[in-house]
């Protein structure tokens, strides 16, 4: 009888003690869930901040670049640049309603000479959803973005097709006013002058540098067959000849016993050959025959476009300016004449980037970065240069010289934007893609009107470039 109440009342205590344990699990799980809960919960609060972080970094990071370039003169007042940044980071983050933004402030420093920096900073609190559970009803958080620009400036080569088919569809009228309109926009980005300048390198199977230069020691007047002294000038005392018709050259001249008086160099208008090669595809310096530029009176399909008193005339190079107005003159005197040679637009476009004679580019000033571009822009294939091409079909040993210079540019840490403008079905054209720095800057156009608006997406690109983050 004791036995088996012993027996039984120890089952009790056991069922009373197993009871127990499961309250005290129980108890602890009840204690332990809130924390764990929280825990779990504060990462995917955390995640959330940080995407709406992440976002508010990206709208500070467009909203200060887009400030920088309205105040590109430095003229905003300090309200009006935090009106423009509360603007502008609504707008651009406006796809995070849950969030909170406040206190973005715009820091400006410098102009007047100085390199400009702008400042603007961003605060946001976002409601959170489970660490409230831990005590922490909301999460806050900061980004920035900083825009400097003033310690970068910007060097453009404008070379622009000439060639007689520009007074197709309208094209060359395009042309300038879309040139027009890029000047602007460039001239608008600089603080002071030097800030930015632009070259104009008009071209058809040559180039001219400016009758004015006729003095220069940089030309070359004789050596070859094609140069000016052996086409420029009078045969006296041959023997032979219909009316001195072959005689109008020193070499005929010579060959039926004459003697050859080269015409006064003051007679050339300034037209110049692709270089002895290599040196149509480099930089070099003249300093030698050798490197030397050729100079041409250009005579093609009847017409001379490098004559005193023929029409049209080839426009002459603007170097490196910013004259303004000077430089839309040029561009608004552009006519359409005679074949494509892009490398010698090309060369030029280049030598007017460059730090010595011929065209004698400004110093670059060791205190600032520099962004250098050539824009090339033409309506068809090469056709033509010194050797090769007959001026109306596409010459592809034109093509190979302009490859070798477009390494050579590309090498020198020039960019390169390409435009074709090709509205008569002329296939596309490969060295002018070749040239492109890559392929974002290859524009391949079917219609004239396009034109302004490919010169506007490269005038943004470049102004954009005057600013480092």
């Amino acid at each position: 009888m004791t036995r088996v109440s012993t027996s039984a009342g120890l089952q009790r205590v056991v069922a009373l003690f197993r009871r127990s344990e499961r309250g005290n699990v129980a108890i602890t799980f009840a204690i332990a869930v809130l924390p764990i809960l929280g825990c779990v919960g504060a990462a995917v609060d955390y995640s959330r901040v940080n995407s709406a972080r992440t976002a508010l970094q990206d709208a500070l990071d467009a909203a200060v670049l887009m400030i920088a370039k309205d105040d590109s003169t430095g003229t905003l007042t300090q309200s009006q640049l935090n009106a423009k940044a509360q603007a502008y980071v609504t707008a651009l983050y406006g796809s995070h309603p849950e969030v909170t933004t406040s206190n973005i402030t715009v820091s400006y420093s410098g102009g007047n000479g100085t390199p400009s920096t702008l400042l603007l900073n961003g605060a946001g609190s976002l409601s959170t959803q489970f660490a409230s559970l831990l005590g922490f009803p909301s999460m806050t958080f900061n980004a920035s973005s900083t825009a400097t620009w003033g310690l970068t400036k910007l060097r453009v080569a404008m070379v622009l097709d000439n060639t007689g088919s520009m007074n197709d569809a309208g094209k060359l009228t395009a042309l300038q006013g879309a040139a027009n309109t890029l000047i602007d926009q460039l001239s608008a980005s600089a603080q002071n002058p030097g800030d930015v300048y632009i070259s104009v390198v008009p071209f058809a199977a040559v180039v001219n540098v400016g009758a004015s230069n006729n003095a220069q020691p940089w030309l070359k007047w004789s050596g070859a067959s094609d140069t000016w002294n052996e086409n420029n000038g009078t045969c006296k005392n041959y023997s032979w000849g219909y009316n001195n018709a072959w005689t109008q050259n020193q070499s005929t001249c010579q060959y039926y016993g004459g003697t050859w008086t080269a015409s006064n160099h003051s007679k050339w208008t300034g037209c110049v050959m692709d270089r002895d090669q290599s040196y149509d595809t480099t930089n070099t310096a003249p300093t030698s025959s050798a490197t030397y530029f050729p100079t041409t009176e250009y005579y093609e399909n009847g017409q001379y476009y490098c004559k005193p008193g023929n029409n049209p005339q080839l426009q002459p190079i603007t170097p490196l300016s910013y004259n303004w107005t000077a430089l839309k003159s040029s561009i608004n005197a552009m006519q359409a004449t005679g074949g494509t040679n892009q490398a010698i637009g090309l060369a030029w476009g280049w030598m007017s980037l460059t730090q010595s004679s011929p065209l004698n580019a400004p110093a670059l000033d060791p205190n600032y970065n520099y962004v250098q571009a050539i824009i090339l822009l033409s309506d068809g294939l090469n056709t033509e240069d010194r050797w090769y091409g007959d001026g109306s079909s596409w010459s592809s040993q034109v093509d190979t010289r302009q490859q070798t210079l477009c390494d050579n540019i590309k090498a020198a840490g020039i960019t390169i934007y390409a435009i074709q403008v090709n509205t008569d079905g002329e296939a596309q054209s490969a060295v002018m893609a070749y040239c492109a720095s890559d392929a974002s800057k290859f524009f391949y156009l079917t219609s004239s009107s396009q034109v302004l608006s490919t010169f506007n997406t490269i005038g943004a690109s470049l102004a954009q470039l005057r600013i480092a983050k």
